[in-house]
């Protein structure tokens, strides 16, 4: 279905308000039609489409960038059914040049719902083989359950020579209508074929005794050792995601000696690619001899999960992670790795995850080469045309994502080798994205070049091995490292401490103020050996020992003493900014008799808490925080009625992160190092591991005080939103660990279903810790929210929240 208004005057439109104005939604409706040939099972895709209703039954997530993963399940009696499509145009997806039509595809295939089980035969992950047995020892398939009642899988096994096994130490289960990818060990013990026939053994409710089994052949594709073949590894969540690796050519080998251990060159693919695609995975081949490992990280989707940013960055580090582990299983003899030294280059999309990289792992990166990249997304397309909103609660959702505003960030690139490239007739990036960063690193004296294509477009081939690129590669990876100590003069910005790494040693580990930026400028005077540090909304500090050995440290214009016999020969230590505002330097920890002590109390011993009161690591940053997961997430509902929306919580996870998903209810929740997604109804809302935490639905004993849900904020006033027309909730919990729950909370089964709109999926949304809304958000957006904002330190409501 093409999708096309004519009577618009687009370039009229466009001249005035840019590629924001091709932005637009519509509605479609048509009709499926079932032969009377009783209740029939079919699966529908929905490519490009964000949400749709069958009979008034609501789906929301659909395919928006078709990956065809999760498709939704459907059981149709006979007759006329009609379906209803929101459609929802992106320029980022769809394009800004020619006519703004919408292109949907919707393909309904009948499936057998007796065999429970569907095997997606074309969702098969497997390394290539390298001398003759596979270069990594992990795979991965995908499966549905187009059934009715559990299907539960018991093993899969591989034929001989190849020997496999769920990574899982227990049977998975899959609720109906559910896709779930399940990870395998694979390895072979001798010379193997190009062919595996793996065998998936499960059984049903329905035929509890009976064990079923589907078998699928499928192909290993053989690479020399030295050519870019395909790995695979865990990401933290514990699927199997994949990379493309070309280590060092044999010519490299020998002319790179200099250097034992060989930094990494990633490169990151531009939006809608897969790594392994010839256009990405040989973009280098005209460089073989290259002195460093190059590496193609896919960001586990074709679309990096979230633009090479949360999800999609997590993969890259564990991609570049897996190469010692590939050194180890294929015997390589030639030069190690140094996997925490990076050259990034990327295109496009890339691009931008090569701006990413370095202004979040300023430590990491000794050189970077964006191309034709696009500085943020809220700079690519801008959201002038969103619906009009209090600018208190649009800066809410601004700030949500200033950890993806590299133009703020732009300081932490200083002193590193910058090349940046883009064609001038760019239509899909325009070259002032590129320009502009330039000039944001001139001001903050960096070290960039920019190299500026006359008359060249967005892609053309040789777009990664121009002279200028070639000359950037061999210089930087053939020059001596980079002095990484914090010595000289340099500034520190973070917009999220949960995503930045350090920047010469220092590293911010929790900001005062969180949705606003904090800053560390340090100087260092030669003669004396003196360290200066200025701070701005900035609460804990990490730096190296380097800095305590010299002893004379200012924070603020305070000065800090450092008892190194006290800091137990560590590499680090921590300064943090008591109630008073003055720095003191404290060991963190955590003892049982101060779990569950009150926010009051938090405020006058802040520095003391390490467990669920104190919010660090891995719970920091906006509710994508929440795809920090290590494992499959736990998506759990405490009502019948709810299990169809948790059920559209895992189906959104595996569509578009490729995420695996524990379906369960409340009562047979296990403990888990996973992060948790609890969707919950009425009066009653889970309790959570923090006693005193500021979100909870209070339950009056009096008729004059009706039930409410209650807001806290950090001053201890409480706002009570009455239940009533719909009201809703989504907000972060703290768990052990640096875990978090997202509880998704509605008065009633519609209200939870608006809620559950809001659950991380696609990027440029902008969601923060906590949002209150009710039935109005639906057709006012943002400024029909009652409350936004986020959590602090101490799991507090913040100060720079907004409450109507």
């Amino acid at each position: 279905m093409d999708a096309q208004f004519k009577s618009v005057d687009w370039p009229f439109l466009q001249s005035i308000y840019g590629w924001a104005v091709l932005q637009y939604q519509a509605w479609a409706r048509g009709t499926i039609v079932v032969p009377d040939l009783g209740l029939r099972t079919f699966v529908l895709y929905a490519d490009h489409v964000l949400e749709f209703w069958v009979d008034n039954q609501h789906h929301f997530g659909g395919d928006y960038y078709a990956y065809r993963r999760a498709p939704v399940v459907l059981h149709l009696e006979p007759g006329k059914h009609r379906i209803d499509i929101r459609l929802v145009r992106d320029v980022r997806m769809m394009g800004g040049v020619g006519q703004p039509n919408i292109q949907v595809k919707l393909k309904l295939d009948a499936v057998d719902s007796a065999l429970g089980l569907h095997w997606d035969r074309k969702n098969v992950l497997l390394p290539n083989l390298v001398n003759g047995k596979p270069a990594s020892l992990y795979a991965s398939i995908l499966l549905r359950n187009d059934g009715y009642e559990d299907v539960e899988v018991i093993e899969v096994e591989a034929d001989v020579p190849y020997i496999s096994s769920m990574l899982s130490m227990v049977h998975i289960a899959l609720a109906p209508q559910q896709s779930r990818p399940v990870a395998l060990n694979l390895s072979c013990n001798s010379s193997c074929d190009e062919q595996v026939t793996l065998t998936v053994f499960y059984r049903t409710k329905v035929q509890p005794g009976q064990v079923l089994q589907q078998k699928s052949t499928q192909m290993l594709h053989q690479r020399s050792i030295y050519e870019p073949h395909k790995i695979t590894f865990l990401h933290p969540s514990g699927i199997v995601s994949y990379a493309v690796l070309r280590p060092p050519s044999a010519q490299a080998s020998r002319q790179c000696t200099h250097d034992d251990n060989l930094p990494v060159l990633l490169q990151l693919h531009g939006a809608g690619l897969e790594a392994e695609a010839d256009l990405v995975a040989h973009a280098l081949d005209p460089l073989p001899d290259l002195c460093a490992w190059v590496l193609f990280p896919t960001g586990v989707t074709p679309w990096s999960g979230d633009d090479w940013h949360n999800w999609g960055f997590a993969d890259v580090e564990a991609a570049v992670d897996a190469i010692p582990d590939w050194i180890k299983a294929n015997g390589w003899k030639g030069p190690a790795v140094d996997t925490e030294r990076w050259l990034v280059s990327g295109h496009s999309n890339g691009g931008q995850g090569t701006w990413y990289a370095l202004t979040h792992r300023p430590d990491k990166v000794l050189a970077a080469a964006p191309v034709s990249g696009y500085t943020s997304i809220q700079n690519y397309v801008p959201y002038n045309l969103w619906q009009s909103a209090d600018p208190q609660r649009h800066a809410i959702v601004q700030s949500s994502l200033n950890s993806y505003r590299h133009e703020s960030l732009m300081a932490n690139a200083r002193d590193i080798p910058i090349l940046q490239q883009h064609g001038s007739n760019d239509d899909n990036v325009p070259a002032y994205h590129s320009r502009l960063l330039w000039q944001l690193i001139q001001q903050t004296h960096g070290n960039s070049s920019y190299h500026e294509l006359p008359g060249k477009g967005h892609w053309f081939d040789g777009v990664m091995t121009t002279d200028a690129l070639r000359e950037f590669y061999q210089s930087e990876l053939n020059g001596t490292k980079l002095d990484k100590s914090p010595m000289g003069q340099f500034t520190l910005v973070v917009a999220n401490p949960g995503d930045m790494g350090s920047s010469r040693g220092i590293k911010v580990l929790s900001l005062e103020l969180p949705g606003h930026i904090g800053s560390v400028d340090v100087s260092w005077n030669r003669t004396s050996g003196a360290w200066s540090l200025e701070t701005s909304n900035v609460l804990i500090l990490e730096m190296p020992s380097v800095m305590a050995e010299i002893g004379n440290i200012t924070i603020d214009r305070q000065r800090v003493v450092i008892d190194l016999k006290s800091n137990s020969g560590k590499p680090v230590w921590r300064v943090l900014k008591n109630s008073t505002g003055m720095w003191e330097v404290r060991v963190l920890q955590l003892t049982p008799e101060m779990v569950g002590r009150s926010y009051v109390q938090m405020i006058h011993n802040p520095f003391e808490f390490e467990g669920i009161a104190y919010r660090r690591g891995r719970q920091l940053g906006a509710m994508d925080a929440i795809l920090r997961s290590h494992g499959p997430f736990l998506v759990r509902s405490s009502a019948e009625t709810t299990k169809h929306i948790a059920l559209q919580i895992s189906r959104n996870l595996c569509q578009y992160f490729a995420a695996d998903t524990v379906l369960t209810n409340m009562s047979s929740a296990a403990e888990t190092t996973s992060n948790i997604i609890t969707v919950a109804m009425g009066a009653i809302m889970p309790a959570g591991l923090l006693e005193h935490f500021p979100i909870r639905v209070w339950e009056s004993k009096e008729e004059q005080m009706p039930t409410c849900l209650e807001v806290r904020d950090d001053m201890g006033t409480r706002r009570c939103y009455r239940l009533g027309n719909g009201l809703a909730a989504i907000f972060l919990r703290p768990l052990p660990d640096e875990g978090l729950e997202l509880v998704v909370w509605g008065e009633d089964e519609s209200s939870v279903a608006v809620a559950a709109r809001l659950v991380p999926m696609l990027t440029g949304v902008g969601q923060p810790d906590f949002i209150v809304m009710d039935k109005r958000m639906l057709w006012k957006g943002v400024d029909g929210v009652l409350a936004m904002g986020f959590f602090d330190h101490w799991w507090n409501v913040s100060r720079n929240s907004v409450f109507s």
